[in-house]
């Protein structure tokens, strides 16, 4: 059982990374992004990019804490 935990805590920490760097590409400036982009509205692909960032998270976390309480 614990073995698919860490099996899932890679996964979804990879998608995770992947949609976080999806984001910060749009941003302009490289890393840090620039100061245009610092007070914008999400919209469209980047407003479902933003949630599903959160959504990603709180799985990741829950699973952490899932995995940890198993061992």
């Amino acid at each position: 059982m614990q073995t698919y935990f860490n099996i899932a805590e890679i996964i979804l920490g990879v998608v995770l990374i992947i949609i976080v760097l999806m984001q910060v590409k749009g941003q302009g400036a490289g890393l840090f992004g620039n100061a245009q982009s610092t007070f914008r509205t999400r919209r469209g692909v980047d407003l479902i990019l933003f949630r599903f960032t959160i959504l990603l998270g709180v799985l990741f976390a829950a699973l952490s804490m899932g995995s940890l309480l198993l061992r």
